[in-house]
């Protein structure tokens, strides 16, 4: 939805909602910046809705978010809230933004933030650009989202060091990658650390499929890495692990869950470079009268994305069968 009605905007207000990801410091950045420019003031929501409804605001300035390019989470906090997700508490944000003279709201973050903001903007007549915060990547209306790409390094690096002492060892790791909904950081760090399978919700393949591939695989390998996404439906990492040792019992199987350390550290260059580009154009989109849109690059373009349409995920299309033909035939 565009353009509620013509508003003024001399006051936006920023969030961050649901998990962090590397490089909402760099798009909250951007956006203070891009609102200095255009003379327009900036008020920081603390703890994402949630501060909305506890009325938890702060000034944000030029100096305010001096040297936070770098940092990774988020300055303004976030938090997920279930007072939003009721009318009265929706109500009552919207009337603490009206108190704070608020004309506009900058909402980043991924599905979760974009459902609430959906529903604000038809519910109020406030203006609302999102930013794609998340480190899943699994926002359509964008080639990549704030903090996957940190999140693939992240990943990189770790199953890295995995190797070596896999191939020191003789040993099989089976490592698992968040990816609860989305296996998209499974699928582009198993290619970029050489796995000799991934395992994704979107390609549906079984503990079967696994062990053919291992059958069939070389034999006078030292090591072995297996990348599964959290969401598969194999029944987990460590249920994969326990089929594996009763089918390999001569294979030294150790399973490696990376957890929130992907969600942390300090964002990639393209990821500060996205954040940034993203949150001037979020100031430029609310000053354009655009609302109820998602900011995204798609073919280096700035595009606008209703966030009835931001919010759906990838599907199995995108992902298969071209992509699982790439790993099968690099894992050979």
């Amino acid at each position: 939805m565009e353009s509620i009605k013509a508003v003024k905007i001399k006051n936006i207000g920023i969030l961050t909602s649901g998990g962090d990801s590397p490089g909402m410091n760099a798009a909250i950045r951007a956006v203070v910046r891009a609102s200095y420019y255009y003379n327009l003031y900036t008020t920081g929501v603390i703890r994402g809705y949630d501060g909305l409804i506890k009325n938890e605001f702060m000034h944000l300035d030029r100096k305010s978010v001096a040297n936070i390019i770098q940092r990774g989470g988020t300055v303004l906090k976030t938090a997920r809230s279930e007072g939003f997700m009721t009318k009265e508490g929706r109500e009552l944000a919207y009337k603490n933004l009206r108190a704070k003279r608020i004309d506009a709201l900058v909402v980043i973050g991924g599905d979760g933030t974009f459902t609430g903001a959906n529903v604000f903007s038809q519910e109020f007549d406030i203006p609302i650009v999102g930013l794609p915060g998340t480190i899943d990547n699994d926002l359509a209306g964008t080639d990549f989202t704030i903090g996957y790409d940190s999140a693939l390094n992240t990943v990189v690096e770790a199953v890295d060091r995995i190797r070596d002492t896999a191939e020191s060892h003789n040993r099989l790791f089976i490592v698992e990658v968040m990816g609860r909904d989305s296996g998209l950081i499974a699928l582009r760090s198993g290619i970029g650390v050489g796995a000799e399978s991934i395992m994704i919700p979107e390609a549906k393949m079984t503990v079967n499929d696994l062990i053919d591939r291992l059958e069939r695989g070389r034999k006078d390998k030292s090591s072995k890495i297996i990348v599964v996404a959290e969401g598969d439906r194999s029944g987990g990492s460590f249920q994969i692990g326990e089929t594996l040792k009763e089918k390999f019992p001569n294979y030294d199987i150790r399973v490696s869950v990376l957890g929130h350390i992907q969600r942390g550290g300090k964002p990639s260059c393209m990821d500060r470079v996205l954040a940034s580009r993203l949150g001037v154009a979020a100031v430029e989109g609310l000053l354009s009268s655009k609302s109820g849109v998602m900011v995204g690059l798609v073919n280096q373009e700035v595009t606008y994305t209703p966030f009835s349409q931001a919010i759906k995920h990838i599907d199995a299309e995108t992902v298969t069968p071209g992509w699982m033909k790439l790993v099968d035939i690099l894992s050979l």
